[in-house]
């Protein structure tokens, strides 16, 4: 990469807020936070707001749209359409 052309690419910490989760990776992302890794390091520290860790469909507690049912009943609703 050309220097001065593209942001600084290095290590950062993104911390699930939800979920007691964190990860150490490198990113062009950076933060005044930091926070010292578990390797004895400081790093800066970007909070995110869901993650893997914390998102329903990851966790498996997703819920299922029942779309036969939302059919059925916006037709009770408004009728059926007719055959053109």
């Amino acid at each position: 990469m050309q220097h001065e052309l593209h942001p600084a690419y290095g290590p950062v910490v993104f911390r699930d807020k939800a979920g007691d989760f964190a990860i150490l990776t490198r990113s062009t992302m950076t933060s005044d936070k930091t926070v010292v890794w578990e390797d004895g390091n400081t790093y800066p520290v970007v909070d995110v707001e869901i993650s893997s860790a914390s998102h329903p469909f990851y966790t498996g507690t997703a819920r299922v749209l029942d779309t036969a049912g939302r059919v059925e009943r916006f037709e009770r609703r408004y009728g059926r359409r007719e055959a053109r």
